[in-house]
């Protein structure tokens, strides 16, 4: 068996528990026992999504500090959030794109520049992958596929082969959104390639 444990986080409306379905789903089909756990708490208003996916694990649904083998951030601030999950080996995947709170658009707060959220997560992590996920979901079909794009570029990292993650897609999206979701997918992936 394959031990992987994955941390995804967000903000709600970004699809986190999508993505953790989608992988949890492969892990189940892949014959790999899986163990998830959902954080939502303000996710209906914006606030942050925290989901812990562990695959082959014998020692509870919630991942400790500093064991995660990758970071998902499908916004780059709770990619940082994220970071002390990580472990020394991990990898994180990371949407350079970012959801501003309601703290920074009313002016009270700042948030980071971007070149500074992904510099620090470099120096956390032996490999970076940052995406700019929105732009994929469109160039796919639909901008709410930019989580399915952050799998795609997420699956290289995978203990699975990519053909089970399309089919696990294929089945928990709405059928008439599979094709738009299968090339989000292919499109994250690709994404993925040229950051080696």
């Amino acid at each position: 068996m394959t031990e992987f444990d994955l941390v995804i986080v967000g903000v709600g409306g970004q699809g986190a528990i999508l993505a953790s379905d989608i992988v949890g789903k492969t892990a189940v089909n892949a014959g790999l026992p899986v163990m998830a756990s959902e954080t939502h708490g303000m996710a209906q208003r914006g606030g942050s999504v925290e989901n812990h996916v562990r695959l082959d694990c014998r020692y509870g649904s919630l991942i400790p500090q500093g064991r995660a083998d990758a970071v998902l951030g499908l916004e780059p601030v709770e990619a940082l959030r994220a970071i002390h999950y990580l472990s020394p080996d991990g990898v994180v995947v990371v949407n350079t794109n970012p959801i501003l709170p309601i703290t920074v658009l009313s002016g009270n707060a700042q948030y980071p520049g971007i070149d500074d959220i992904l510099t620090q997560l470099e120096g956390r992590c032996t490999q970076l992958v940052a995406v700019d996920a929105d732009s994929l979901a469109i160039k796919a079909g639909h901008p709410l596929t930019a989580n399915v794009v952050m799998i795609g570029a997420l699956s290289r990292f995978l203990p699975f082969d990519r053909e089970y993650l399309e089919d696990s897609i294929r089945s928990l999206v709405p059928p008439k959104t599979v094709d738009v979701n299968i090339t989000a997918f292919r499109l994250g992936r690709e994404a993925a390639s040229t950051t080696d």
